[in-house]
């Protein structure tokens, strides 16, 4: 017998646009949708009734490949197998392969270039390695409400931060999941109607998480700061004169500070939030940096190290506290002690209070009608926080440093 001859061409598949089924021949079938869409089928009988096999659409699956589909899926059907349940069964075994490890290695990289820096990518490998690691070597599509629960229960109290973040980020992996079709059903890392009805609610971090200083003692403190000759006290000044994070001040480099227009301008990848952040100096801080400038070498941070092109040790404010004796009171405190002065002892808007500490005020609706970052009325908050504290001289301070750096 003949072999039948195939009736479509790749310059036909490319221009064909009347909607229906084209028959190629063997079965294969160029279906085009009323929207132009195309897509190959497959037809076959199976129980004695017609059946439809989906080969891909025109955009990734060619003529030539189309066909040989068609002629695997005939072989299937002359050796008495449906050839979708055969697929199916092909895919099944595919994803049974996929751990839930594997496929968050993998989503993680494929989401990091969005991360705001290389600290969050590393916080989201080690949370989904080290806290999930009983149920990496599980199957994605395997994993349910029991898998979910053995991980966060352990944790959910005593870490109750990292288990929430946990909780999300394991709910992220399993959401990339379904969306690859490697599972089925309701996520069961869910927490609104799924966890919260298995789970406490977990204890949330207070504002005394960061040991504060009564901003009516901070003068005094101050005073006593000024009294010392080292890069860590006037690094810790200025953390306190601006009410910065102390990463922020320790990442500082100079090209970073506008002298001219007194602001210190942070980009966002050293922010938190993940926006640019501008800081008006006050005299005081402004004085700081030129005290600074004196040891700093090129290639240096704003507040050098005892090394070359490093910046002060992340530890070096904390340590200055406990030879000052300062007990139960951290770094980070400084910026509720400015908050609690600000709301208390001012009539500063609460919001541009806030605004100094980077923090983001009100809905979408409320920023979008207030798009600037108030510079100049928060340049007024910011010189009554320094005069609050107190404005002295800065004589003598980093002479003996300076020295020493000089030579």
């Amino acid at each position: 017998m003949a072999r039948q001859v195939k009736r479509l061409s790749a310059r036909s598949v490319a221009t064909l646009s009347k909607p229906g089924k084209h028959a190629d021949g063997d079965g294969l079938y160029l279906l085009v949708d009323a929207s132009g869409a195309k897509r190959w089928l497959f037809l076959f009988r199976w129980g004695g009734k017609l059946k439809e096999m989906g080969l891909g659409g025109v955009g990734s699956v060619s003529l030539g490949e189309a066909r040989d589909k068609a002629v695997a899926a005939r072989r299937e059907v002359a050796a008495g197998r449906n050839p979708i349940d055969v697929r199916r069964a092909a895919v099944a075994s595919r994803d049974a392969a996929v751990t839930f490890g594997e496929f968050a290695d993998k989503l993680v990289a494929d989401l990091s270039p969005g991360f705001r820096n290389a600290k969050h990518r590393a916080q989201w490998s080690m949370t989904l390695t080290t806290y999930a690691a009983p149920i990496r070597g599980k199957a994605i599509g395997a994993i349910g409400t029991d898998d979910v629960l053995a991980v966060l229960t352990p944790i959910w109290q005593t870490k109750s931060e990292t288990a929430s973040r946990l909780r999300g980020r394991i709910e992220r992996v399993l959401d990339a999941a379904k969306a690859r079709g490697l599972r089925t059903g309701e996520n069961p890392a869910r927490w609104r109607g799924h966890l919260d009805k298995l789970l406490s609610k977990r204890r949330k971090l207070t504002r005394g998480h960061h040991a504060a200083m009564p901003y009516c003692n901070v003068p005094a403190f101050m005073a006593d700061l000024r009294r010392r000759e080292a890069v860590a006290a006037l690094a810790l000044e200025f953390t306190i004169l601006t009410a910065s994070r102390s990463g922020e001040v320790l990442g500082a480099r100079p090209e970073e500070v506008d002298a001219a227009g007194k602001v210190w301008i942070v980009p966002p990848e050293r922010m938190k939030g993940g926006r640019e952040h501008r800081v008006p100096l006050s005299a005081r801080a402004a004085q700081i940096l030129e005290a600074v400038a004196w040891i700093r070498r090129q290639g240096d941070y704003l507040f050098p190290g005892q090394r070359h092109g490093r910046p002060l040790s992340s530890s070096a404010m904390e340590m200055l506290l406990r030879r000052m004796k300062v007990e139960n009171v951290t770094v980070h405190g400084f910026r509720s002690s400015f908050r609690d002065w600000a709301g208390e002892s001012t009539s500063f808007p609460r919001e541009i209070a806030e605004a100094a500490l980077a923090h983001v005020v009100g809905d979408e609706t409320e920023r979008a009608y207030r798009r600037g970052d108030a510079l100049e009325k928060r340049r007024k908050l910011m010189e009554a926080w320094a005069g609050f504290i107190g404005n002295h001289n800065m004589a003598g301070v980093v002479v003996a440093t300076a020295a020493r750096r000089a030579r």
